[in-house]
């Protein structure tokens, strides 16, 4: 392991030079020395210009096969013709398909030129079928590479995206859930101050709770709220044991709301309760924002062993779907998706409004 961490920290052209060297040592211990200028002259140019290969690879493929081509009017075989192969492959995993195919047919034409100079014995199939199948290696590998690296990338695009509207939903959620409540218990502590001030000031340290509770949530929606920390532990992630908390909030603000809970939640995953909280705060948090005085509303939550049905609705008067939509509701029905579930969002037709869905998790395949 501590070898793999070591090799991981040298820069690419440390390991791109590693073949040149081996190639100008071979030349260097096994030609002899009247052949020894115009070998190593020969090994440094097609080898040597792999160190930048993946800084230019077109290039250095210009180079290494100019190198080659006046190693074949000179007439002589090297180990490092290798290095045509490898500038084919780094410019198939760098380039598009039309320069992939042109570099193919540069390296192919010199297998050719090769196989008639040097083939003995006029046996030219044999190698030329063994140069083709390396340069057809050379370079299915280089454009392999190439995919790879592309989804890789795609994907990890794609989690960055996912992240990001993840944390748009969450502080969506918490900012317009939090800030609607102290409104709310702001002006409640107005209108008490002069008859009644114990009520106001029991009003403003639900402020500043609610204040301190949104500012907990939202560092550890943006991942800088450690485990360790104390707020961490007094401020567990929302789930359906904090409904209770969440509907006296709400009650506080001036928004009389039931909770009616049937089944055990306890074996449902952290993320799928979190969720149902996030549902219904965002719900209850629309029926607060755009429903007068006297607005009543009722939540019920239904557990069974795979699924979880979430049922929101308040007894405010007929309002349009334009009052309650926007981002929150864009987010329920994404948030609602990501358990199987698809969100009805609208109103009832005796009055008031409703936000329906049934989340499936586990191995149930039922469908809200």
């Amino acid at each position: 392991m501590t070898e793999r961490r070591w090799a991981s920290r040298l820069p690419p052209m440390a390991w791109d030079s590693l073949l040149p060297a081996l190639l100008l040592l071979n030349v260097l211990t096994m030609w002899a020395p009247a052949e020894l200028p115009v070998a190593v002259a020969l090994t440094a140019a097609l080898a040597v210009p792999l160190v930048w290969r993946r800084r230019a690879p077109r290039t250095v493929f210009v180079a290494v096969v100019a190198a080659a081509f006046v190693q074949w009017l000179v007439g002589v075989q090297l180990p490092a013709d290798v290095a045509l192969l490898v500038a084919l492959y780094t410019v198939a995993a760098n380039s598009g398909k039309r320069e992939t195919l042109v570099a193919v047919a540069v390296v192919e034409i010199g297998a050719v030129l090769a196989c008639l100079r040097w083939a003995t014995d006029g046996a030219f199939l044999t190698p030329f079928v063994a140069l083709t199948a390396m340069v057809v290696a050379a370079a299915v590998l280089g454009v392999n590479d190439r995919t790879t690296r592309a989804y890789l990338e795609a994907r990890r695009e794609r989690a960055v995206t996912e992240e990001r509207a993840r944390i748009t939903r969450e502080m969506h959620d918490i900012v317009t859930h939090n800030l609607s409540v102290m409104v709310a218990l702001t002006d409640a502590a107005v209108h008490a101050q002069p008859r009644s001030p114990d009520k106001a000031t029991t009003a403003m340290l639900q402020v500043a709770e609610t204040g301190r509770q949104a500012l907990t949530d939202m560092r550890r929606t943006l991942g800088v709220l450690r485990p360790d920390e104390p707020d961490a532990a007094r401020h567990p992630l929302p789930g359906i044991a904090q409904l209770e908390t969440l509907v006296g909030q709400m009650c506080a603000a001036g928004l009389p709301t039931s909770l009616h809970l049937d089944g055990d939640h306890a074996h449902l995953p952290a993320t799928a309760q979190l969720t149902v909280y996030r549902l219904v705060q965002e719900a209850l948090t629309n029926t607060l924002k755009h429903t007068p005085a006297g607005t009543r509303a009722k939540v019920r939550i239904e557990c069974a062993a795979e699924t979880v049905t979430v049922e929101i609705t308040d007894t405010g008067p007929p309002v349009s779907f334009v009052a309650h939509s926007g981002n929150g509701i864009a987010g329920m029905r994404e948030r609602s998706a990501g358990y199987g579930g698809e969100l009805r969002a609208g109103p009832l037709p005796g009055g008031g409004w409703e936000v329906h869905t049934r989340l499936v998790f586990g191995g149930a395949t039922e469908s809200a």
